[in-house]
């Protein structure tokens, strides 16, 4: 099991025990029990969890999504694949609302090397961008979210209403045809919402696994999405709901 894989194995253990021992988890990993404790050592450097005497008790508050770092890792592969999908999208002069989170700064990375009017909505997108010799960055400004970088509060949302753009590329904590696209930081709900008003066109970019989850805010309905962008690993069923529903799903 690769260490991306372990990550997420421990942190879906600690949200089921609150509580675990570095012998369970070498063994439900088949790894060795030193593999494991590198593996907590580093998750308690990245806020997940305080480490105890053979093992360690989860820090995650429940509702709350997994810290940036730790996420930037899980379905790596697909989120590139996902990115380059969604970079062929875009057209050359367009003007693009790039929202915060893991697979849209895969997409920074993407948009980097176009000619693109682009206004990222964190800052690790934007350090992402910054060296773009053809991008014309916009700041939204705003308060940023620790771990995040996400900009939020009144000056973004003020920001984005100002604007009119052509598309919005909108990231997810949960999406469901009965929950819609939903956010677990409430206070991105709004930010999201505004640059999906600022857009002609919204893309949603998601790996499978964000399929049947729903986050604490509800940002929007699936009918507010033109496009949704995902891999392999979403369900077949969910596809077929999404379709249904008008919504172009491109599986990558």
């Amino acid at each position: 099991m690769e260490a991306a894989e372990r990550s997420r194995a421990i942190i879906e253990r600690l949200r089921a025990a609150e509580r675990v021992t570095v012998a369970e988890l070498a063994e439900e990993t088949a790894s060795s029990e030193m593999t494991i404790r590198r593996d907590l050592d580093q998750l308690a450097e990245q806020g997940v969890l305080r480490r105890v005497r053979g093992g360690a008790v989860s820090l995650l508050l429940r509702g709350e999504a997994t810290p940036f770092a730790v996420r930037e890792r899980e379905s790596a592969e697909a989120k590139r694949r996902i990115a380059a999908e969604a970079g062929g999208l875009l057209t050359d002069g367009e003007s693009v609302v790039l929202d915060s989170g893991t697979t849209t700064l895969e997409l920074a990375r993407v948009l980097a090397h176009r000619r693109l009017t682009v206004i990222p909505l964190d800052l690790h997108s934007a350090n992402a961008l910054s060296t773009g010799p053809g991008v014309r960055l916009l700041m939204p400004g705003g308060q940023t979210q620790p771990g995040e970088l996400s900009f939020v509060g009144h000056l973004t949302e003020t920001s984005l209403r100002a604007l009119r753009t052509d598309t919005a590329v909108i990231g997810v904590c949960g999406l469901s045809v009965q929950h819609g696209l939903t956010a677990h930081d409430l206070a991105e709900v709004p930010v999201k919402q505004a640059a999906i008003a600022s857009a002609r066109r919204t893309i949603a970019v998601c790996d499978g696994t964000k399929f049947g989850r729903t986050g604490l805010g509800h940002v929007c309905d699936i009918t507010a999405l033109d496009v949704v962008i995902t891999d392999r690993d979403a369900p077949a069923d969910a596809i077929a709901e999404l379709e249904a529903a008008g919504v172009v799903v491109r599986v990558v």
